[in-house]
């Protein structure tokens, strides 16, 4: 059995990862300080004596027996990470600091949750690995794109330095139970708002294109990196290929939901990508042909289920 650590593990994808970790027979660390996660997440969870449930915050240190770390914790939607652009620079950074050392000392396996975040506003489409990125260091998402950046560095720095066992994902845009209703992310946003009978809100044309995973198939690509020959580290693309503009994931929604929604033009925020699509010819390679199997109206039904139930 191992003994494993889940920062930000109360959260959206954390406590996805926690479930399935927990069903394979592992001992789960979870810990949370409930910025954007909570503990209804994994309230069904704590009744197995093989989970425990830690409220902490990873910009201090935390020390623990693990045999591997999986480091997730950090704001993910802009209306999170810009409450506190200085304590979001600073989980992303001082956070990864402390994990590292933990896995340092106790020779613990550690991967990094990073983004997509880093590649900005793309020059390069699709994007692969090798892109290094179109980032703007000083505006409104940079403590986000730059926190996650620098976290990537570091990650590297121990491994190269301090021969600490690494691996590193670059998350794409992921969709499913257990969002924040008051996340402000597109899939979030647009579900709450057709449910509600709201205006759906667009920013800019709509044309913009984002691809979305189910959580599930982001899950399985993790567990997957964490159990990859030694020698590859990463960074690895995590994410659906397959595009879709703002406008037809809206229409989307409103046809699941049956919902009288009409759309609303916005101006874009600053700095918004106008496209973002991996490239996983990486990850199909290194990680047993892995790649999202569902697909976006399978996924988005069982997520508007969810919605039904919290909102």
């Amino acid at each position: 059995m191992k003994k494993i650590l889940i920062t930000g593990g109360a959260g959206f994808i954390g406590s996805h990862l926690s479930e399935r970790l927990l069903k394979e027979g592992n001992h789960i660390l979870c810990l949370d300080n409930y910025f954007t996660g909570a503990k209804q997440n994994v309230v069904h969870l704590l009744d197995n004596p093989y989970f425990e449930l830690v409220r902490h915050d990873v910009t201090h240190p935390y020390y623990a027996e693990v045999d591997e770390i999986y480091n997730l914790a950090c704001p993910a939607s802009p209306i999170h990470y810009q409450y506190n652009a200085i304590k979001t620079i600073k989980t992303s950074v001082m956070g990864a600091i402390n994990m590292l050392g933990l896995a340092k000392r106790v020779k613990a396996k550690i991967l990094q949750a990073s983004t997509s975040e880093v590649y900005g506003d793309p020059q390069v489409h699709p994007q692969p690995e090798s892109y290094w990125g179109h980032v703007n260091p000083i505006g409104l998402r940079s403590c986000y794109d730059e926190g996650k950046r620098c976290a990537e560095t570091l990650f590297m720095d121990y491994h190269n330095q301090n021969d600490v066992a690494i691996k590193i994902i670059r998350i794409f845009n992921t969709y499913g139970p257990n969002m924040n209703p008051a996340d402000g992310r597109v899939v979030s946003n647009f579900i709450v708002q057709a449910l509600r009978g709201e205006d759906i809100t667009i920013y800019g044309d709509g044309n913009q294109t984002r691809s979305f995973q189910y959580v599930d198939d982001l899950v399985e690509g993790m567990v997957r990196m964490m159990n990859s020959e030694d020698g590859f580290l990463g960074p690895v693309n995590l994410g659906n290929p397959n595009e879709f503009t703002m406008l037809e994931l809206a229409s989307k929604i409103i046809a699941l939901t049956g919902s009288s929604s009409e759309i609303r033009h916005m101006p874009l925020p600053q700095d918004d990508p106008k496209q973002r699509q991996p490239d996983i010819s990486l990850a199909k390679e290194k990680l047993n042909g892995w790649e999202p199997n569902t697909q976006l109206d399978a996924g988005l039904i069982k997520t508007i289920a969810y919605f039904k139930e919290v909102i």
